[in-house]
């Protein structure tokens, strides 16, 4: 089974921040789940390095626009291995492989007449680097995204004929049952795109002639690729298409998710399946949009100086807590708000009050009650049962459903299953009259445990492996899970074994107050 993921292609005119981080983690999450569940993944990254506002900002930098872009996409680099991202390839619009793709993709559109030439005049938004209508703006003729009114240039471009898709697009995007079908998630923002449809299409420019930092158009070099072109045919590049007769896309096409920010749908719902269609290819399965969100009520600014990094969530929480706390703190899809406040609030109430206090727990009654040993003793498998529910039912129904946030929910109820269960026993005081009842839910507390920590891997890998360790489960952590999921009978009894030796615990998230 084959599973192709993609976050955007990052536009390289600032450094990464959480906005990015959180689309990336989330992305990555999805990919660490579905190879859990055994699946062939190819999960796709990169940075989009043409453009004017790349001009722009290299000029500001006082530097090449390649100078530019190699620094930057550096530290796309630098932040997806700093937060543990998984991606199978990191592709850049500046790659030599990328340049020929993108040029094949052109030319064959225009082969297919599909691209002409028209001297065109409209208003331009520098900071979306495309024309926008003029029903597209606010009530003060400003850009909605950047508060800005556009430019009236005009100048002579080729143009897709994307006129021409309009109906292909509302029947695959409306028709569930269609063999093709496009969806569009969540329903919102599915449905504001139907709207946007039904008002009718206009051709759009694919090149430009005024700017040169840009792959240049193959039939006409005094013209180069408009820059959402050349990012969006980076999906097809990644995967090694080739272009040439009767070679046919690798088996990861069509992808399963392209994964982005509400302000970029258009692109990948509309624009980027017609030009898929137009040159014979197969349109993307799914387009899933978040929302945007703002630090404290504000919208990031680097002016304000709200802006949150990568690097900054990793020195306040380590990575792990970082990744969890990113992406479980505001609902996936809808915009949301994010503080450093609701961050530690956070961090402390699922952190360190439930996750870390399990296990602290747990491996203090087993190193005073026996000495640090799993117990020998019948699996009572009751409590393991109601988690297993919750995580089969619940969590992976969110998952499934990419909501991630409500995901992390269900691993937090399962962890409150089993804190909720030892005050319910009170073990401290079996100790001192049933020790063949103690070991009984020692045991069962363990295992319930190990059950959770193979769930909670896709979002904290590294400190779910470090756990499992603690509790003397056996074997690679990764390769149990993908053997659970497949074969969960074979584990009735759990995975820390009778007579393995705990670890000593140390306190893996330290309060904040």
């Amino acid at each position: 089974m084959k599973f192709y993921i993609t976050t955007p292609i990052y536009y390289l005119n600032d450094v990464p921040h959480i906005g990015h981080s959180y689309t990336t983690i989330a992305a990555d999450i999805m990919a660490r789940w579905k190879r859990l569940k055994g699946y062939d993944v190819f999960f796709l990254t990169g940075t989009d390095e043409h453009g004017a506002k790349i001009v722009a900002a290299a000029k500001e930098n006082g530097k090449s626009p390649q100078e530019f872009v190699d620094e930057m996409s550096e530290k796309f680099k630098e932040a997806w291995k700093l937060l543990n991202i998984s991606n199978t390839d990191f592709i850049r619009t500046t790659d030599e492989r990328h340049v020929k793709n993108a040029q094949n993709i052109i030319q064959l559109l225009f082969d297919k007449g599909l691209i002409y030439k028209k001297k065109y005049t409209a208003l331009y938004c520098v900071g979306c680097e495309k024309f926008i209508l003029e029903r597209d703006l606010d009530e003060n003729g400003c850009c909605h995204d950047h508060k800005t009114k556009p430019q009236l240039q005009s100048e002579e471009n080729y143009f897709f004929k994307l006129s021409q898709f309009q109906e292909t697009l509302l029947e695959r995007i409306l028709d569930a049952n269609h063999k093709e079908h496009i969806e569009i998630q969540p329903i919102e923002r599915r449905n504001e795109i139907v709207g946007k449809l039904k008002l009718g299409l206009d051709d759009i420019s694919v090149s430009r002639a005024a700017l040169d930092w840009g792959i240049p158009v193959p039939f006409d070099e005094n013209h180069t690729i408009y820059v959402w072109v050349d990012a969006l045919v980076s999906y097809i590049t990644a995967i090694g298409y080739p272009i040439e007769k009767n070679n046919p896309l690798t088996a990861y096409w069509p992808a399963d998710i392209h994964l982005m920010a509400k302000d970029i749908l258009w692109f990948h719902s509309v624009i980027w399946p017609a030009i898929l269609i137009g040159a014979g290819l197969a349109a993307p399965k799914k387009v899933y949009s978040h929302g945007f969100f703002t630090i404290d009520g504000d919208k990031m600014s680097k002016t304000i100086g709200n802006v949150i990094s990568p690097q900054a969530l990793v020195d306040k929480f380590g990575v792990d807590a970082a990744r969890y706390l990113t992406v479980s703190l505001i609902p996936f899809g809808p915009d949301g708000d994010i503080s450093w406040s609701g961050l530690n609030l956070k961090y402390n109430t699922d952190l360190a009050n439930n996750l870390g206090n399990l296990t602290s727990r747990l491996n203090k009654m087993l190193q005073k009650y026996f000495e640090g040993n799993i117990p020998s003793v019948k699996h009572n498998a009751a409590l393991f049962e109601k988690v297993e529910q919750i995580l089969n039912e619940d969590f992976t129904k969110e998952m499934d459903a990419f909501q991630i946030h409500k995901a992390s929910d269900a691993l937090q109820r399962a962890l409150t299953l089993i804190n909720q269960q030892i005050e319910n026993d009170a073990p401290w005081a079996l100790a001192k009259t049933d020790m063949e009842k103690l070991k009984e839910c020692l045991f069962s507390y363990i295992q319930s445990f190990d059950l959770i920590l193979l769930y909670l891997f896709p979002y904290m890998p590294i400190i779910s492996k470090k756990i499992w360790e603690i509790n003397g489960a056996q074997g690679d952590l990764e390769e149990i899970a993908k053997d659970y999921l497949a074969n969960p009978k074979k584990y009735k009894d759990g995975f820390s074994k009778a007579g393995a030796k705990l670890q000593i615990a140390e306190v893996l998230f330290p309060r904040i107050q």
